[in-house]
């Protein structure tokens, strides 16, 4: 057999195996769609009850993969995202607990109105369908994700890095066994069974019609990939380009506190600040103490002429750093001039994602907060609090970016959509 002939035939059998992944995702769909609350949330315990179980389990699996993340050079980061710990595995169930005390939006009427011919009409709470989520090393969204969109009614295909792929599949048998052992199809939650580039390229042209979103969570490669090729709706998760300005109001305590909060608690997620902007104004008194605790910390700062000119630690900054997402202990810092100086360098450079203005002047802080049109904008806060969990949300699969249907976390509400019930009484339309 020739390669072309084998690589032809592999992809035939990609192809088999993701058409009936679709099938069955869509079936258990509709059965999914029908479950009562308590169903769900006692499918949520057993499920955690299986990650505490398994948890030696997915150590090794882990490990594995872990070994093979390393060996391919990977990037502290990139381990620090990949890596589970007994407490992160903790944390992975106690998440699950924490959906399963969720309201369930499914079938909640979110307005309603009588008309004045007698027609009572009701926007509810239904569940979208078939939410593909494609997503690189955190082998812990394999939970959120797949528990999220269950609880929702909805079921899930879930395409994980290749680097963490040992680890999600132990996760996973977790999660199907809670469904199973709550009369739950198990295929509502599936994951995709190859490694291969090519099932990602068939997910998002829709597999038959059977997915109805795709939720992409990762680097910009992947996301630009999936917004290139999609042919189904998606929530777009663009890159965490997240902004730290530090007015001339700024209490200087504050602002240096938040600064290496939200670039130093974790490097690798999304919330992550990636560029410091500092007011010109009060450059000379906050700069260097800010500089002093970010440097402090382990962190490389990557400046403009301007910062290099009050503190020679500050490593010379190229064009490209500004509309990097580094994931890293890395920083890059610009003087700017004011308020407006800030919200032009997000507007140019930004990804719509999270930013955040330090000062005490509230006149400064609307603007800032008008006018910066990210998906989260705070004030006098750390960016770290972008996450779904911290917005009372519980879990959630990413921070979303775009404008359509959901903005900023998705959790279970935004894992919905609406259908309208209309109830007459015998009306006909003239």
């Amino acid at each position: 057999m020739s390669v072309a002939a084998a690589e032809n035939r592999e992809l035939s059998a990609i192809a088999a195996a993701m058409a009936g992944l679709g099938a069955a995702s869509r079936a258990a769909a509709r059965e999914l769609a029908l479950a009562p609350g308590d169903v769900k949330n006692a499918a949520l315990h057993a499920m955690a009850k299986a990650v505490r179980g398994a948890e030696a389990g997915i150590l090794a699996a882990n490990a594995h993969d872990l070994d093979a993340a390393r060996a391919a050079g990977q990037t502290s980061a990139f381990i620090d995202r990949l890596t589970l710990t007994p407490d992160r595995i903790e944390a992975m169930a106690q998440g699950l607990e924490a959906i399963a005390g969720l309201p369930d939006p499914v079938g909640e009427t979110a307005a309603s109105w009588d008309r004045p011919n007698g027609l009572r009409i009701e926007r509810v709470r239904v569940p979208i369908g078939v939410i593909g989520i494609i997503y690189e090393s955190r082998p812990n969204v394999t939970a959120d994700a797949g528990a999220l969109c269950m609880k929702s009614g909805n079921a899930a295909i879930l395409r994980g890095g290749s680097d963490s792929y040992e680890t999600s599949s132990v996760i996973l048998a977790c999660l199907r066994a809670g469904l199973e052992e709550n009369g739950l199809p198990a295929d509502a939650i599936q994951m995709v069974p190859t490694t291969d580039r090519a099932a990602v390229g068939m997910m998002l042209k829709g597999l038959d019609g059977t997915v109805d979103v795709i939720v992409p969570r990762g680097g910009k490669s992947l996301v630009a990939r999936v917004q290139d090729e999609a042919r189904v709706p998606v929530f777009a998760h663009l890159e965490g380009l997240c902004h730290v300005y530090v007015d001339a109001a700024a209490d200087l305590d504050m602002a240096r506190d938040i600064a290496v909060n939200a670039k130093m608690r974790r490097t690798g997620i999304c919330g992550a600040a990636e560029t410091l902007l500092i007011d010109r104004a009060c450059a000379e008194t906050h700069l260097q103490p800010i500089a002093d605790a970010l440097i402090a910390a382990g962190c490389e700062i990557r400046g403009d002429d301007g910062a290099r000119a009050l503190d020679t630690r500050i490593a010379p900054a190229r064009e490209e750093d500004w509309s990097t997402e580094y994931l890293d202990s890395i920083i890059s810092l610009k003087l700017v001039d004011g308020v407006d100086g800030a919200i032009g360098h997000i507007a140019d450079y930004g990804s719509d994602h999270t930013d955040c203005i330090v000062t005490d002047d509230n006149g400064a802080a609307n603007r800032f907060l008008t006018r910066v049109d990210s998906a989260i904008v705070l004030h006098n806060a750390s960016t770290q609090f972008a996450d779904g969990g911290e917005f009372g949300m519980g879990a959630e699969i990413g921070i979303a970016t775009g404008k359509l249907h959901a903005r900023g976390p998705v959790g279970l509400e935004q894992l919905t959509t609406c259908k309208y019930v209309v109830r007459g009484a015998g009306q006909t339309r003239p």
